[in-house]
């Protein structure tokens, strides 16, 4: 099979980071067709230098990155830099990037890219705030059916949040936006913190990775050493989850994953709640599916095929 064309939207952070490595590590299963990024975990020039310093990590100074919306939809920029660091790859010294970013907005590169190849054979891989595929969808409405599948990390159900009580931080910065996409009419997969928190980085699979001996193996441990002593502290936890790279290892190995088809609405107006993912998991209301949520991860098989990609770069 041809490998499935994509965009990664990215707001990098470590575990972005990460997740553009193993995609650039898998050209038989994912052709990148572009890196876009958004303003979350830190702000949008933090993220666009953060892109294309893994690029150039990956040894792939060729890959397209562009730079899109530097806030939310209609509320004020809430960052993470608590969790990753000021600059959001904190760990590692890594070199300012050479390569280019490119002149073209991160959502203009979403809708071109969309219109020029066929329907239904560019997936979006939105592991940020959804900010810049709400904007294109709002952009241009008709993408929505040339849209093959938008593979997203987002939300939870069981998990419920990590920014709030209530709301995963990725649909918590931009719930507005997570509400058109979700709204969309495209095929939906959900990478929850359901599937993300049981994707740790323990200490052996991190001491597995730094036994690759090569400069991504050394900076990915350095990364996810930083990373971790945040949920070490706050969840008591064996490492720290690896959200983002589950949307591209889903590409990749989908069984790896289960999940259900269900319907999941985004909550906008109460303050209480707001950013909550409802994942009607039990068919409880008569609301229509829209989203493939899934609900589990085969932790093993997951890092196993990590490692393996990562030793290719």
């Amino acid at each position: 099979m041809a490998p499935r064309k994509i965009i990664i939207d990215t707001d990098p952070g470590q575990d972005d980071a990460v997740a553009i490595l193993l995609a650039l590590a898998s050209p038989e299963e994912v052709e990148v067709l572009g890196i876009t990024a958004v303003a979350g975990n830190v702000p949008l020039p933090m993220t666009q230098k953060n892109a294309r310093i893994i690029c150039e990590l990956a040894g792939k100074p060729d890959t397209l990155v562009f730079a899109g919306c530097d806030a939310p939809l209609s509320r004020k920029l809430v960052t993470a830099e608590l969790v990753h660091g000021k600059t959001g790859l904190d760990g590692p010294t890594l070199p300012d990037p050479t390569m280019p970013l490119q002149e073209q907005h991160a959502v203009d590169f979403i809708i071109e890219t969309l219109r020029r190849n066929d329907p239904q054979t560019v997936t979006l891989c939105p592991i940020g705030p959804l900010t810049n595929i709400a904007t294109a969808l709002e952009k241009a409405p008709d993408i929505a059916s040339r849209i093959q599948e938008i593979v997203l990390m987002g939300g939870a159900y069981f998990e419920v949040g990590n920014i709030t009580p209530t709301a995963e931080f990725n649909i918590y910065v931009d719930p507005e936006a997570a509400k058109k996409v979700f709204a969309c009419g495209a095929p939906i997969t959900v990478l929850p913190l359901d599937v993300t928190h049981a994707a740790l980085v323990t200490t052996k699979r991190n001491a597995a990775i730094r036994a690759l001996n090569t400069p991504v193996g050394e900076a990915v441990a350095q990364m996810t050493e930083f990373f971790e002593r945040f949920d070490r502290e706050k969840y008591g936890s064996d490492g720290a989850p690896l959200h983002d790279p589950c949307v591209i290892a889903y590409l990749i190995q989908p069984d790896l994953f289960t999940g259900r088809h269900i319907n999941v609405e985004i909550e906008t107006v109460s303050e209480l709640t707001l950013g909550m993912t409802v994942a009607d998991w039990w068919g409880v209301t008569d609301r229509a599916p829209n989203s493939t949520f899934m609900r589990a991860i085969q932790a093993e098989g997951f890092f196993a095929l990590l490692t393996e990609r990562l030793g290719r770069l």
